[in-house]
């Protein structure tokens, strides 16, 4: 571009030679800051997550735009079924999981870090009933739905042992989370393991609560798990990720209705019942987190061992697993440096 008549040269002429001389270095560092440690560039973090109130905050932060540098990809699946999936296939990095659902995975080999409580479940956990069904009890006999292998298992084996029943007590029909709604309203099944949304929703429309989780407090525990691989490579991206869910977390406590309308969509519900949703959860700061992670037996340790043993009880578990390995606070603690 640009050509004149002067006399070809061997060499580029000295000013264009100067100004790639500066510009060299220039694009070193840049190729630079995009490597990792293994020398290649960085990928985004592919996190799984399904429709959940406790969870929204990830796509809160999406909306907001405070995920750095497209650094994280969210990733929506339509249960936990598939979620655990496609952590085990290698299609995500990380996943938002309940607890036990982490302790199964780690029970399997499949390498995974809790590097975060995101929700614990204080009534957003149900059995939901026919009309004229009033205890857990009423359940002998009745087609139940379940999306086995799920938290839905544990939820249901808690709240049989503590009603003094057993699983043959009942006829256990897997249902996708998905497909919950459309089974109950058209009678193929006589009740549901689910949560919210669905909750608030077949609650107003007449049916029954038989069972939530207030009566297993601190037991159902949603938590962000990262695949070990990935956090030793890229620590910085899920520490990014995790400043991005307090900013989010903060911004839904100082602007709760702009925030509820923003992550309703996804829910599918009005503003007014996602917060009502809400009241279900608990979704601890930053704070919160460093204590439950903290000291030389860390309280979501405790809690983990207390769900292994329940979990090889009722058989949800085939063998004991190193719940203790499984907690990396560096990231939660990078944070408060």
């Amino acid at each position: 571009m640009g050509a004149t008549a002067e006399a070809p040269s061997v060499g580029p002429r000295r000013s264009e030679r100067c100004r790639r001389e500066r510009i060299a270095p220039l694009l070193i560092l840049a190729a630079l800051a995009l490597v990792g440690c293994g020398g290649e560039p960085a990928p985004p973090l592919r996190i799984g997550t399904l429709v959940w109130p406790g969870y929204e905050p990830l796509y809160l932060a999406r909306d907001l735009g405070y995920f750095e540098d497209r650094s994280v990809r969210l990733v929506e699946y339509p249960s936990n079924t598939e979620v655990s999936r496609a952590f085990r296939n290698r299609a995500i990095d990380g996943a938002a999981l309940t607890l036990d659902e982490a302790i199964s995975l780690a029970e399997g080999g499949f390498g995974l870090r809790v590097v975060l409580v995101m929700d614990i479940s204080h009534g957003g956990d149900v059995i939901l009933g026919r009309s004229e069904m009033r205890t857990v009890r009423d359940l002998v006999g009745r087609r139940v739905a379940v999306d086995t292998g799920t938290v839905a298992s544990y939820v249901l084996a808690r709240a049989l042992a503590l009603n003094g029943l057993k699983a043959s007590d009942l006829k256990i029909v897997h249902v996708d989370y998905s497909e919950h709604a459309a089974a109950f309203r058209a009678g193929r099944v006589d009740a549901i393991v689910n949560a919210e949304p669905l909750r608030s929703e077949l609650l107003a429309s007449g049916a029954s609560l038989l069972f939530d989780s207030t009566a297993i407090p601190g037991e159902i525990v949603d938590i962000l798990a990262i695949r070990s691989d990935y956090l030793e490579a890229h620590g910085a991206n899920v520490t990014g990720l995790l400043r991005a869910w307090f900013r989010a977390t903060d911004y839904l406590g100082r602007n709760p209705n702009d925030a509820a309308a923003r992550m309703a969509v996804r829910e599918q519900i009005t503003a007014e019942r996602f917060l009502k949703s809400l009241e279900g959860l608990r979704i601890p700061g930053h704070a919160e987190n460093l204590k439950l992670f903290g000291g030389p037996d860390p309280a979501l340790v405790q809690t983990a061992r207390r769900l292994m043993e329940v979990m090889l009880t009722e058989r949800l578990l085939r063998a004991p697993t190193d719940v203790d390995a499984l907690l990396a606070p560096a990231p939660l603690q990078a944070l408060a440096r």
